[in-house]
Formats: structure tokens, C-alpha cells, sequence
């Protein structure tokens, strides 16, 4: 059956749209609540922890959660209970003189739900759709997500102008209801069997699986250390275009919203190549490519230059994760999904902390540059592993 009219993928599509529009408005609002209550960065800094730490902390647990539940009803009471969450969010940042310690603990929840949520809708799409669809689907999800990335903010931004904060909130709750809806309509999947396990020996048996799974092991490791050249860049570049390059605010601005584009690039891209070549080798040779893209942000001065630059990556980076992510659907069993989905987000997420401390520390310190050439360094040594292991070949 074509995908666009498959019933299970048109509503599947509506729930990502749903989700996409909220966390936009949600991740677009609450900072600037925030900063108008608190006028603290730190304030900040520590709701964008509370967003990430559900990954860290709990991925592993969410993943074992996801293998042994039901993914259609953890999908919808999930999202039921975000719900409730959201509007309590509302209601407090509404309606009351808050405490920032109810906003963080109602942020790292609904940080919690959303991640098992999407825990359930990836490992339920190998149980209503062909395998060999898999990187299809996650090609238009990554397209439609990009979009919004690009487009939403804008129109947030002009709807700020008329209306309150208050309005941001109660869209974000809205969002979450219909998804409720949505979601109460997707095809009815199987129970899993019940475990006699231990939550350590499931914990355990997922790890193994990725173990086994050489190739997917290969990429989640080549994946953590992209994710650590890319925190190395992402904690200076606005620092570095502002304070060396002396960009305006309007030329990060049309940087930054140039390399939103690179999404749509990666995504348009990645089906007429994966038409001609293995998906091993889209994978290593971007790869590659990106290596040459890095050592040339040393030498780029203009924010149109940076910004292209930004795109190409931006759109390497959106074919290496469909990629993952078909890979990862397709060669999992079913039943372990939850639990490698989890294990491998927790290892490539870990990088992400470590890169923006590294950067922070190097920017107070060093010359900016460098550092382009070392994330480059360490994507060259992911190329040498995938060529090594003949990644090209078996995937």
C-alpha cells in the first residue's frame, strides 16, 4: 500500500505535526517566561537540564517500560497524563506567583512522558508498518519536523506581538489533547509477552542485543562522538560570530535560520540516494564530506558563508539520522526495541554535556577556530572506523 494512503501512517503523521507545533510553542514560550520572571540565564540553563536529564537518567528504564507495556496504550495514556501535566504547567505559570522548583519538577515530567512516548511511537511503527518502509517514514517525519523548526518560530514570534503568553500555554495544552484523540484511533497492536525478567536482566538483554547488533553498535558509538564534535560548535558559534566575526544580531539571524534549511536538504536528498547506493555508504561518505565542511568554518568570515555551512551540516546530519533510525527499527526485534532505543539514546546523548563544557572552557581561553579543526579530527576518526569495519559494505 503507498504510504501517504496508509490509514495507520495518516494519523501517525497528524500525532508528529500535533507534537512538532507544541514543543516548538512549548520551547519557544517558557524561556521567555522564564527570563521575565527571573531575568537569570542560570534560570534557563537549568529548564534546558531539566529538558535533557529524562534522557540520561532515565532512558534506559523508559526503554524496559516500552518492551513490556502495550505501545499503543503507553502512546495514549501517556499522552493523556502529559496532558494533565501541561495544563497543571499552565495553571501555575498563569494563574500563580510560581516557584522556579514546581516549574522544573513539572518540566522534567513532562520531559520524562514526552521521551516515553516517543519511545512507544518509534518501536510501534515495526508493528504497523513493512520494514523495508521504515526509512520513508522517518524521511517525511524529519521533513515535516524540520519545517516547523524553520517556519514556527517566525510565526510565534509575529503572533507574540497580539496575544499573551498565556495564549503560547494553552495552545501547548490543546496541542497535547488532540493528540490524545489522535492517537485513540491508531490500529490496535499486540501485548507483548509478559517478562518473567528481572528489570535488570531486561536492562541487561537489551544491552546485549546492541552488542550483537554490529552495525548498529558501530553507529551509535560514531554517533556519540559526532554529537561531541557537535557540542564543541554549538557552545561557541554564537560567541564566535558575535564577538570575532562582529556579526549583527540580523546576520545571525539569517545564518541561523539559512542552515534551518539544510534539514529540508538531507531529507529531499537522502530517497534518490538511497535509490543508487547502500545506505552504509550514504552514512560513511557524508561522513567524509562533513570533515571537509568543518575545516572549511576555520577560514569562513561572512555570515552567508557560515550559514551554508551550517545548511551542508544540518543536512548531513538529517541523512545520518534517518539512516540510524531505519537501521535501528528494521534490524531490532520487536520486543527489544524499547530497551535498544533506550541504551543507544542514553550513550549518544551523554556526549552532549561534555562537548559544551569542553567548548565553554576553550572559548574563555583559546582562539575559536581550532576547534572546527578538532571536531573535524574526530569525524575523521569515525570515517576510519566505518571504513575499518567495512560499514559500507554491510549495512
Amino acid at each position: 500500500m503507498n504510504l501517504l494512503k496508509n490509514p495507520n501512517f495518516q494519523k501517525l503523521y497528524v500525532i508528529s505535526l500535533l507534537v512538532n507545533i507544541s514543543m516548538t510553542t512549548f520551547s519557544f514560550i517558557l524561556p521567555l517566561i522564564l527570563y521575565e520572571y527571573t531575568k537569570s540565564a542560570i534560570a534557563m540553563s537549568t529548564m534546558r537540564l531539566m529538558d535533557f536529564l529524562p534522557n540520561v537518567l532515565l532512558g534506559m528504564f523508559i526503554g524496559v517500560l516500552v518492551d513490556r507495556m502495550n505501545r499503543r496504550l503507553t502512546m495514549l495514556w501517556g499522552n493523556v497524563i502529559r496532558t494533565l501535566f501541561a495544563f497543571t504547567l499552565t495553571v501555575v505559570l498563569t494563574t500563580t506567583e510560581f516557584s522556579l522548583w514546581s516549574v522544573y519538577v513539572l518540566g522534567f515530567v513532562i520531559s520524562s512522558l514526552g521521551y516515553m512516548i516517543g519511545s512507544a511511537t518509534n518501536a510501534i511503527m515495526p508493528q504497523l508498518f513493512e520494514r523495508s518502509q521504515m526509512t520513508e517514514i522517518q524521511t517525511r517525519l524529519s521533513l515535516q519536523s524540520t519545517l516547523i523548526s524553520i517556519i514556527g518560530p517566525g510565526l510565534l514570534g509575529m503572533l507574540l506581538l497580539w496575544s499573551s503568553n498565556a495564549l503560547f500555554l494553552w495552545l501547548f495544552v490543546g496541542c497535547n489533547l488532540l493528540i490524545v484523540f489522535v492517537t485513540a484511533l491508531l490500529q490496535k497492536v499486540p501485548n507483548p509477552e509478559r517478562s518473567s525478567q528481572s528489570l535488570w536482566q531486561d536492562l541487561k538483554e537489551g544491552y546485549d542485543e546492541l552488542i550483537r547488533n554490529k552495525s548498529l553498535f558501530i553507529q551509535t558509538w560514531t554517533i556519540f562522538f559526532s554529537n561531541f564534535a557537535s557540542s564543541l560548535i554549538i557552545g561557541v558559534l554564537t560567541f564566535y560570530a558575535l564577538d570575532t566575526l562582529h556579526f549583527s544580531k540580523e546576520e545571525l539571524g539569517f545564518m541561523l535560520t539559512l542552515s534551518a534549511f539544510g534539514g529540508i536538504l538531507g531529507a529531499k536528498i537522502i530517497r534518490p540516494l538511497r535509490n543508487k547506493y547502500r545506505r552504509g555508504q550514504i552514512y560513511t561518505y557524508s561522513m567524509a564530506v562533513e570533515v571537509f565542511i568543518l575545516i572549511a568554518f576555520m577560514f569562513a568570515q561572512t555570515w552567508w558563508l557560515l550559514g551554508i555551512l551550517l545548511a551542508l551540516r544540518t543536512a548531513i546530519s538529517t541523512m545520518t539520522n534517518i539512516v540510524y533510525l531505519a537501521l535501528r527499527q528494521e534490524t531490532t526485534p520487536n520486543h527489544l526495541l524499547g530497551r535498544v532505543a533506550g541504551t543507544t539514546s542514553m550513550i549518544m546523548k551523554l556526549a552532549l554535556p561534555f562537548g559544551l563544557l569542553v567548548g565553554g572552557y576553550w572559548a574563555d581561553h583559546f582562539a575559536i577556530p581550532p576547534i572546527f579543526l578538532i571536531s573535524a579530527i574526530i569525524i575523521s576518526i569515525n570515517v576510519f572506523i566505518l571504513f575499518k569495519t567495512k560499514f559500507t559494505k554491510t549495512v
